[in-house]
C-alpha cells in the first residue's frame, strides 16, 4: 500500500500509537500471524476530528465512499441476554441488521447499540469505532465486499485519525467472519 490515500498522509500505526484508541493499539501489538498483512502494514493518518463522520471525511480528504468502511455495533436480545457484534460494511452499503445480523446472533430483535453502550464497551470514541481491538467475545461480521476491496479506510478508535488497511486483512481479524450479503447497497 502506498503511504498516500486521497490526501491523507499515512504512516505505520505502530509508530503512531498516539493516534489510536488504547484497545486498538493493544490489538496491533498482538497482530494475528495468520493475517494476510503484517501489523506494520496497518497505516494511520491524523485528521480533523470534526470531519470524522464518513461523508464529511470522504469529501474533505478525497477518499471515495467505496474505499471507506464503517464499523457499526449491533446489540441483540433474547430474553435477558444481550449479545453484541460488530458489522464492517462499505460506506456505500447498509448492514442488514434485522435479517442476517439478527439471525447470526440468534436473537429475537437486533438494532444498533446505543451510543453510550458502544463507547463504554469498546473503549473507543463514537464515530471512530473500529473492528480492531473489540472485545474478544464479540463476532466481527465483515461484508464480503469489504474483503474484496484492496485498501479501505476505517476508524482508529478515536475521531482524530483514520486507519488504512488492506480489505482482506479485516476478514482475518480475531472473531471475524466474512459474510456474503451482510449489507445492501444504499
Amino acid at each position: 500500500m502506498s503511504d498516500v490515500m486521497g490526501t491523507l498522509k499515512l504512516e505505520p500505526a505502530m509508530a503512531r500509537l498516539d493516534l489510536l484508541a488504547t484497545p486498538v493499539a493493544a490489538a496491533l501489538q498482538v497482530w494475528p500471524a495468520e493475517a494476510p498483512i503484517d501489523g506494520d502494514q496497518v497505516l494511520v493518518a491524523p485528521i480533523d476530528a470534526e470531519l470524522a463522520d464518513t461523508a464529511a471525511f470522504c469529501e474533505a480528504y478525497g477518499v471515495t465512499l467505496g474505499e471507506s468502511a464503517n464499523c457499526v455495533i449491533v446489540a441483540g436480545r433474547r430474553g435477558e441476554i444481550t449479545r453484541y457484534a460488530a458489522c464492517v460494511v462499505l460506506a456505500t452499503t447498509r448492514a442488514d441488521v434485522n435479517g442476517i445480523v439478527r439471525r447470526h446472533l440468534d436473537v429475537r430483535k437486533a438494532s444498533f447499540a446505543p451510543m453510550d453502550d458502544a463507547v463504554r464497551l469498546t473503549g473507543m470514541e463514537y464515530g471512530g469505532i473500529t473492528p480492531i481491538g473489540l472485545p474478544q467475545s464479540w463476532p466481527v461480521l465483515v461484508d464480503a465486499r469489504v474483503v474484496a476491496t484492496p485498501h479501505v479506510i476505517i476508524g482508529s478508535g478515536v475521531r482524530h485519525s483514520k486507519i488504512a488497511i488492506a480489505g482482506p486483512a479485516l476478514g482475518a481479524l480475531p472473531g471475524a467472519e466474512v459474510i456474503d450479503g451482510l449489507a445492501h447497497e444504499i
